[in-house]
C-alpha cells in the first residue's frame, strides 16, 4: 500500500522499522529495493538510500551491492531505555509519590530549545517545570518544553492531577528520541526546589521524542546526589 506523504528519509526509517519489528519482514527476508521504495514512498532513491544506510548502521539490516538489502538474521543487542513514569520509580520504592506544576506558560522557546527539537523561535511552546515528591520530599525536578503544535490538547489536561510525564508517556506516542546523562552542579533555583546546597553534586538526564520528523517534546531532569539509574542490557 503506497504511502506518500511519508517521504523524509526519518519517516521513511519508522515506517521500515515498524515491519521489521511486526515481522512483515523476517529474519533474513529480501525487502524491496530501493526503487521500489522510492516508487511506495513517492520520493528519491537518495532519501530510501539515507534510510537503509541508518538501519545498517544500527545493525538491523545486511546490505551487500547486487544482492539486495536484507533483514539481518542476528540484530546487534543494544541497550533500550523505555521512558520511566515516575510515579512508579517512586511507588516501586515503597514511597508515596505526588508531584506540583511550579511553572506552566505558553512561551517562545530560547535557542538551545530551537536548536534541539528543530523548531522557530515563533514556534509556540509550552514551559512546564514540575517537581516530583517522594514521601513529601523533592525527588526530581524537571524542566520541559512541549511543542502545541503537535499535542495541542496538552493544555486542557489535568496536570495538576496527573503529572506531564505521564500523560505524555500515556497520551502521546512517539517514533525515535534522543537522550544523555550528565553530571552537574546546582544552581540557585534548581538548588532550592530539591532543597539542596548551592553547587552540590546533581544527576541530569536531558531527553527529546519526535514522531517523524515532528518535536513532541524536550527536558531537562535534574536529580538529587543520592540518585541512582538502573537499567537492563
Amino acid at each position: 500500500m503506497a504511502t506518500r506523504n511519508l517521504n523524509s528519509h526519518r519517516s521513511i526509517q519508522d515506517n521500515l522499522l515498524k515491519r521489521i519489528h511486526s515481522g512483515e519482514w523476517q529474519p533474513g527476508s529480501l525487502i524491496p529495493t530501493e526503487a521500489a521504495l522510492a516508487d511506495e514512498f513517492g520520493c528519491a532513491r537518495t532519501t530510501v538510500n539515507r534510510a537503509l544506510r541508518q538501519l545498517a548502521s544500527e545493525g538491523l539490516v545486511i546490505r551487500k551491492r547486487h544482492s539486495g538489502t536484507r533483514v539481518a538474521l542476528t540484530p546487534i543487542r543494544k541497550a533500550t531505555l523505555e521512558i520511566p513514569i515516575i510515579r512508579h520509580d517512586v511507588e516501586m520504592r515503597g514511597h508515596t509519590y505526588n508531584h506540583m506544576i511550579l511553572k506552566s506558560e505558553a512561551l517562545q522557546p530560547p535557542l538551545w530549545v530551537q536548536v534541539r527539537t528543530g523548531l522557530k523561535h515563533h514556534d509556540k511552546m509550552l514551559y512546564l517545570q514540575t517537581l516530583h515528591l517522594s514521601d513529601n520530599r523533592p525527588y526530581m525536578v524537571e524542566d520541559r518544553w512541549v511543542n502545541l503544535n503537535a499535542v495541542p490538547q496538552i493544555e486542557a489536561a489535568p496536570l495538576h492531577e496527573i503529572s506531564p510525564n505521564e500523560w505524555l508517556v500515556r497520551k502521546v506516542p512517539y517514533s525515535r528520541g534522543e537522550i544523555s546523562f550528565s553530571a552537574s552542579l546546582a544552581d540557585e533555583e534548581i538548588a532550592g526546589i530539591l532543597e539542596t546546597k548551592l553547587s552540590a553534586a546533581i544527576f541530569v538526564i536531558e531527553r527529546s521524542t519526535w514522531m517523524g520528523d515532528t518535536s513532541i517534546t524536550t527536558l531537562k531532569m535534574y536529580y538529587p546526589e543520592n540518585y541512582r539509574l538502573t537499567t537492563v542490557l
